[in-house]
């Protein structure tokens, strides 16, 4: 049977436009992308389920596949820290300064931070600030009705005592997590301001969820306030990552003040285990993509 010009013409185009399609992948994404996006993920997940090895071969092999890919370089930095693979953190710091320097100085931020906050001591004494230190108290799940919890009503004790140090700092309070309509934070600032602080001096950031959201959030509200650095306010098992993310969002932490609460058990330095948890949040706060 003939086909006419026509026909063999609309028949060639379709035939090319699914050649093209299984060549580039599905709505027009390159197969290879697809690839190193598979690889990508795949690293994010075996970091945070514990798989540290898998995860750095993941990273390999996108590297390998991808050599400009400026975020697995970042974390194949970060990672090769942590496993203390101080070649293999040269070789990506190297690769990221030559393709991408403003994620490489971003990158020895978090490194700087994340070390910063692994050396961090619980202290419960107040810091010696001035007006341009900003106080930050971090939240903590509430019970039912808003009530303050035990740890977060010692974490509001110990924020007071470094505001009465340092009465002209502006104090935040940072946490979302309604409960029966109440927030962290504003259950906090009714606490604070029924124990004689200024309303005007508490400044309430009620969307977080996370410490990588109270680090994001209350950075940019100290810097609306003209606050250059902060004392960060939590309990002692806690202040090493909060730490750490404020570090990376940009805060300046010129105090780390914790509660009583487990203070002694938290003076030693930090497990393995428990700096993983610090290289993570450090990772999120630097807002590299957890998938893509």
């Amino acid at each position: 049977m003939r086909i006419s010009r026509h026909k063999k013409t609309l028949r060639t185009l379709v035939v090319s436009t699914f050649a093209a399609v299984s060549l580039i992948g599905l709505v027009g994404v390159p197969a290879h992308a697809a690839d190193t996006d598979a690889l990508y993920n795949s690293a994010q997940r075996n970091f945070s389920n514990g798989n540290d090895d898998a995860g750095r071969a993941d990273l390999r092999a996108l590297i390998g596949a991808d050599p400009a890919d400026a975020e697995a370089l970042s974390l194949q930095a970060i990672w090769s820290q942590y496993a203390n693979d101080l070649p293999a953190l040269a070789d990506s710091m190297a690769r990221l300064n030559a393709i991408d320097p403003g994620m490489a100085a971003g990158t020895t931020n978090v490194l700087n931070a994340i070390n910063a906050a692994v050396g961090t001591l619980p202290n419960p004494l107040p810091a010696l600030v001035g007006p341009q230190t900003g106080i930050v108290v971090l939240g903590y799940g509430l019970l039912p009705g808003g009530v303050l919890r035990p740890e977060l009503v010692n974490r509001l004790a110990a924020a007071w005592l470094q505001a009465i140090v340092s009465p002209l700092s502006p104090v935040i309070v940072t946490g979302g997590a309604p409960v029966d309509g109440i927030t962290e934070a504003d259950a906090m600032f009714h606490w604070l301001v029924r124990q004689g602080l200024p309303p005007s001096r508490v400044f309430i950031e009620n969307r977080s969820g996370s410490t990588v959201q109270n680090a994001l959030f209350s950075t940019r509200m100290l810097r609306d306030l003209g606050a250059s650095s902060a004392v960060v306010v939590t309990s002692p098992n806690h202040i090493r990552r909060a730490v750490a993310d404020f570090i990376v969002a940009g805060t300046h932490v010129v105090g780390a003040t914790t509660s009583m609460d487990e203070l002694v058990s938290q003076l030693p330095p930090p497990s393995r285990a428990s700096q993983r948890y610090i290289y993570l949040d450090a990772t999120r706060t630097f807002q590299l993509s957890t998938a893509r």
